[in-house]
Formats: C-alpha cells, structure tokens, sequence
C-alpha cells in the first residue's frame, strides 16, 4: 500500500520509466483497446486517460472501443481473436480473475487467451446506505444481517464486477446470507441504493465518494486495506474486524496471447509514461483512483494467485450466474 500511495501521491516520476528507447517495437497499425464495459466505468476512465499518451509513444493513433455486454465476456472474447501483433488490446477489469469459473461455453480460455500486460490502476470501494437509512454503522449492517439471514439485500454491476465480488467475499468473511440484487451498470446499482430497492452496497469512490463527502449516501465501511485520503473518516473493512480484508475494483491492460515479448515490453513501458503523465495523475486523484504500472510478470504471478483465490471463493460461497 505504501507503493500504491507514493504512485498516488504523484511522485512517479519520468526518471523512474524503464527507458522507452529499449524497446524499439511499434504496431503495425492504429491501435483498438477494446473495454469489455460500457461508457464511463472505471475500465473505460483508465483507458480514454491513457489512450493519448500510448498514442503518442507509440506513433500510432489508440483508439478506444467499447464493447460490452455478458459480464465483460464479449469484448475479451473478439480480443482473444485478435493477432497477436500489439495492434488489438483489452483493459479489462476484475472479472478477469473470476469469470473463468463461472461462466461456461465461452469460446476462449481467460487462463490462457491473453498475454498480461499491466495492472495499472485500482479504484477503491465504500459500502454505502441510503442518507436516512436506518443502519447507521458497519456494525449495525452486520447486526442486521445476522438477525435476518436472506433478508438484506445489496446492489451490484452485474455478475462477477468487482462490487459484487467484494460483497461475496464480505459474505464469506462474516459468515451471512445475503441476497445478491445484479444491475447493469454502477449507475443503476447506486440509485437502487438510493432509492431504498436494496439495503445497501459497494460503489467506487469516484461514484459515490462525492456524494458522501455532501451526505447523499451514508459511507460506512472502506474496501481497502488503508482509509481512502478522500474519506478519511470512513474506517476500513479490515480495521472494523476482518483483518487483511482488501478489495477493490482494479483495471489491466492485456493483449492477445503469443505477444512478442518487445511488443508486451515497449506496452508497459507506454502504461507507465501514461501513470507519470501530470494531467493523468490529477484525474485519478479527482477519482479517488490509485495507479500502480505493475511491471508483466509481477502481474502475471499476482493474477494467478488472485484467481486461485477467486476459485476458491466461487466454491465457498456458491457463486453462480443469478
């Protein structure tokens, strides 16, 4: 966290970019990075903030596609089908850890059909209550759900998105039965909060966190492992009994697998000139964003844990496409 905090804090600095003139690759063509989501989520944000920069290192135009529906699932799956020449690549978020053990008949393997490139950027959670909601703290939510199991309802994104998976894993932590309400999109999740049809949910900081700070929504708890500089007098999951707790949306770059390692090496290098761009740090402080730039294979060893984990998750808490 102490990394992640320096990175937000703006001090990564051009002195600390593993040199662009390395790696001479370039694509062949204008670039696609296709967002598997639709317009305006964390995926798209990160994408639209680097697309420049990428541009410019690159010599060639990034061009953002969205392409969403079924969970993610339709724009990896044309990303997947993509040559492996650097020209196509897919930011995709947090599903890509889960979703290889829930949905089925794909088409394409997540295990094996991309070559990570980086994990680039976090967006952190708050669980949040509608403004008169009569639950009034994280522990009065726990109460609540204890005393009436299957009873109290939160919002999510859909299937597999990270404020889904953060609840679930919420679940399995405080051993609850809650009910799972899927929406399509972070915006429908937060209004349904807002307007009373679920308990309660997570929603990212640059959703939500504004409106918390104006006392549209109650925050109750932090996702991360640390308070979030926006709402520091928000307590975290982990300080409020669950040790270690730590979940957020987050955001990587991917590309076809069979990448060229100069091709995967000069696309890091372009992640991490965009994270040190002054404009691109600015927006994701505003949204309450964090930027890391992991290098391929820390990211590559750290997603296969993090499936591993999300495997078990699926088994534990009987996560199924409702």
């Amino acid at each position: 966290m102490r990394r992640r905090a320096i990175l937000a804090a703006g001090l990564l600095s051009p002195l600390a970019i593993p040199s662009l003139a390395r790696a001479q690759w370039a694509p062949p063509r204008p670039v696609r990075m296709l967002v598997p989501f639709p317009p305006s989520g964390g995926a798209d944000t990160t994408a639209r903030l680097f697309a420049p920069t990428m541009s410019s290192l690159l010599g060639q135009p990034v061009v953002v596609e969205n392409r969403p529906g079924a969970g993610g699932t339709i724009g990896a799956a044309e990303a997947a089908r993509a040559a492996p020449d650097g020209a196509t690549l897919l930011m995709d978020a947090a599903g890509q850890a889960i979703i290889p053990f829930v949905f089925r008949n794909l088409g394409f393997d997540y295990l094996t059909a991309f070559t990570p490139i980086s994990r680039v950027t976090i967006y952190p959670l708050i669980v949040v209550v509608k403004p008169d909601s009569p639950l009034r703290s994280f522990a009065e939510l726990l109460d609540r759900a204890r005393a009436q199991p299957g009873r109290v309802t939160y919002s999510s994104s859909g299937n597999t998105v990270s404020n889904h998976i953060a609840a679930a894993v919420l679940a399995s932590r405080a051993k609850l039965d809650l009910v799972h309400v899927p929406y399509r999109g972070g915006g429908p999740a937060l209004q349904a909060i807002l307007a009373g049809d679920v308990d309660f949910g997570f929603a990212t900081v640059a959703a939500a966190g504004a409106l918390a700070q104006q006392g549209g929504v109650r925050a109750l708890a932090a996702s991360t492992a640390e308070r979030i500089p926006a709402l520091p007098e928000v307590p975290t999951i982990a300080e409020l009994g669950f040790p270690g707790y730590d979940q957020s949306e987050w955001n990587a770059l991917y590309a076809p697998a069979g990448l060229p390692a100069p091709a995967a090496e000069r696309l890091y290098e372009t992640c991490r000139a965009a994270l040190a761009d002054a404009g691109v740090q600015q927006r994701l402080a505003a949204l309450g964003a964090i930027g890391l730039g992991t290098p391929p294979a820390e990211f590559a060893a750290w997603l296969a844990k993090e499936r591993e984990a999300m495997k078990a998750l699926v088994r534990e808490a009987n996560i199924t496409m409702d």
